[in-house]
């Protein structure tokens, strides 16, 4: 913890001008947005809460959700929670079709291109561990074999440890715009992109191009990139 917290701290010295405007007006005011945007969303969710626990429990019994522990903001890691979307018994299978995982339950391919698998997010929002937008929620150690980097931990590679000094989001520009099957140094350029252009109107326009890939089902359309 100490190790990533002296990471952390030292990206925040050696970029002042970059983070400036997470020291300003706005961190207080997204705050306030996230406090409030979560709290309808829950109160305004919670029939489709009940529904999706009722289908998950029917098709596959608990558990419901599926927790893993996250690189969480400065350093501090947390266990993110999701609906569970894919079988209990989920061994990985060589060489299948993404679109087709025979991995993921029925009610799983419902809840993966609306993103509603990931509603418990609101929770940990709530809870100051996340923000609607910010860098991706992603895992302490690089756990894809085809990455390059796999086996390392997220925050050692170049600007890991420069996005934790932002709440990891629901949204943002990696999760709009990178390609699934990106290395995680790659995706994270996408992520001190955002820190370094953070802004109300930004993340106003992250949050309605959210909404509409959610309406449009389009969260798990396959956007693969050739490796080099």
């Amino acid at each position: 913890m100490s190790t990533a917290k002296s990471s952390v701290a030292r990206s925040a010295r050696s970029a002042p001008a970059k983070i400036a405007a997470l020291r300003g007006w706005y961190p207080p005011v997204k705050r306030l947005w996230d406090v409030a945007l979560a709290s309808v969303g829950l109160l305004m969710a919670s029939p489709l809460w009940a529904a999706i626990t009722l289908a998950i429990v029917l098709e596959s019994g608990t558990p419901v959700f599926y927790s893993r522990e996250v690189a969480g903001w400065r350093g501090k890691p947390f266990r993110v929670l999701k609906f569970r979307t894919m079988k209990k018994d989920n061994t990985v299978v060589a060489d299948f079709d993404p679109k087709h995982d025979p991995r993921v339950t029925r009610v799983g391919r419902l809840l993966r291109p609306t993103a509603l698998d990931e509603l418990p997010s609101l929770l940990h929002i709530l809870r100051g561990e996340m923000s609607f937008v910010g860098p991706r929620v992603l895992l302490q150690k690089v756990e894809d074999p085809a990455d390059p980097d796999f086996g390392r931990e997220s925050r050692t590679l170049p600007r890991g440890a420069f996005r934790l000094l932002a709440r990891p989001g629901l949204t943002g520009l990696a999760a709009l715009y990178a390609p699934k099957n990106l290395p995680y140094r790659h995706k994270f350029r996408y992520d001190a992109l955002y820190i370094r252009k953070i802004s109300l109107w930004l993340d106003i326009k992250l949050v309605a191009w959210s909404f509409l890939r959610t309406f449009t089902r389009r969260w798990e359309q396959v956007q693969t990139r050739r490796r080099q």
